[in-house]
């Protein structure tokens, strides 16, 4: 059963069925592809179905649908209760699945409350725990995530699509993946697109988490999700002296900088304006072939730009290009400085360790440790504990 929740009448029937579960699955979609300020536009639920089905049902994977409460236009209710095999035989566990619609009329707190002791289910949870911790105020205190698992199990093609393919036999489709989530009425081949991206979700983990006790990796998959859940509570934010310094930034020099810095600034002010990303204004590898062409004399021009906007533009660039030198940016250009020789026979070291390990247990050398991760190692050794959980540290013989 799928419903379509976008007002507060629609939310009990919901947090009845999240009740008694100890399992949620989630998924998220947002709008950072067409607009300025990125929010959360749908959260996808899946949760157990408690409707036991008949044989015949389960033998053409379909059951019945329930009808949509509190629907949206545009937001249709889709699917019914699911009953898939594996290409193994094996049936797994039916599921309900929700929309809830967070651009609607609806208090979150409720939902919010009701998943706060739940195990959910995610898909790289990484994102999607920050958009739920944004938009949702919501921080999990327990996760599956289905990509830390597969990985742990050996598995090089962990997409969502590729595991839904190799243990269903269901081939999903991702022709909405750049759509606009914020669109209302949405089509419904993008209510489709959601739908699939937490429909198999709880079947999927069932799956792994049967394999990953087959290898005795259950304590190292716990370690990895509850770091993947302190890395997601941490801020990304950067000072604003630190935002204009884009890719290739560091290789200007520091009147260009000062011209790369004004021109950032405008295009941030321009994309607010129009509520649109701001590359949608300008790329970032135009902005700095801009930034160039202005201190060495030429005038860039684009033919997407207004006549507003392309005398802005240039005012911005003009004005840059008269500061005084003491008003120019700092540029922080790469370290040239090379590792001791010390440094790079303990890195050496560590990597024949982790690639011995990997190779013993089939896993990917660099979800074991990164080169980065171990380079940073070799250099500092205490940052083994900040890096590295402790399988990890153990696999490379790192106290």
């Amino acid at each position: 059963m799928t419903n379509v929740i976008a007002s507060n009448t629609g939310l009990p029937e919901l947090l009845k069925k999240i009740d008694p579960t100890d399992r949620v699955a989630l998924d998220t979609e947002a709008d950072s592809l067409h607009s300025y300020k990125e929010k959360l536009c749908l959260i996808q639920i899946s949760v157990p179905s408690p409707v036991a089905l008949s044989n015949a049902e389960r033998s053409r994977g379909t059951g019945s649908t329930a009808a949509v409460r509190d629907a949206k236009p545009g937001l249709p209710a889709r699917g019914g209760y699911v009953a898939a095999s594996t290409s193994l035989g094996m049936t797994v566990q039916s599921v309900c699945d929700f929309i809830v619609d967070p651009l609607g009329n609806l208090d979150s707190e409720p939902l919010r409350h009701a998943l706060q002791p739940k195990e959910i289910v995610l898909h790289g949870a990484d994102y999607d725990l920050r958009m739920l911790r944004r938009g949702l105020n919501f921080t999990a205190a327990r996760i599956f995530d289905t990509v830390i698992a597969a990985r742990l199990l050996g598995i090089r093609e962990f997409s969502l699509a590729a595991l839904v393919k190799r243990f269903f036999g269901v081939e999903l489709h991702k022709h909405s993946q750049k759509a606009d989530w914020a669109m209302r009425p949405l089509p419904p081949r993008m209510i489709k697109y959601a739908l699939n991206d937490v429909h198999y979700l709880l079947p999927l983990a069932a799956k792994l988490e049967e394999d990953l006790d087959r290898l005795h990796r259950r304590e190292w998959f716990r370690q990895s999700c509850e770091r993947a859940i302190e890395v997601a509570s941490t801020s990304r934010e950067r000072s604003q002296d630190e935002l204009w310094r884009i890719s290739g930034a560091g290789a200007l020099e520091p009147r260009t900088g000062a011209v790369l810095r004004a021109l950032w600034q405008w295009r941030e002010k321009e994309a607010e304006m129009a509520d649109r990303p701001p590359f949608h204004i300008l790329q970032n590898h135009e902005l700095l072939k801009a930034a160039e062409s202005f201190t060495s004399g030429r005038v860039p021009d684009y033919k997407h730009f207004s006549a507003r906007r392309r005398e802005t533009f240039c005012e911005v660039a003009r004005s840059a290009l008269q500061l005084p030198q003491s008003e120019w940016p700092v540029m922080r250009h790469r370290s040239a400085i090379r590792p001791t020789a010390d440094i790079v026979r303990r890195a050496e070291q560590l990597r024949a360790r982790r690639d011995k390990s990997a190779g013993q247990l089939e896993l990917e050398p660099p979800f074991v440790a990164s080169r980065g991760t171990l380079e940073a190692i070799a250099t500092d050794p205490e940052q083994g504990t900040r890096l590295l959980v402790p399988w990890q540290r153990e696999l490379i013989g790192i106290d």
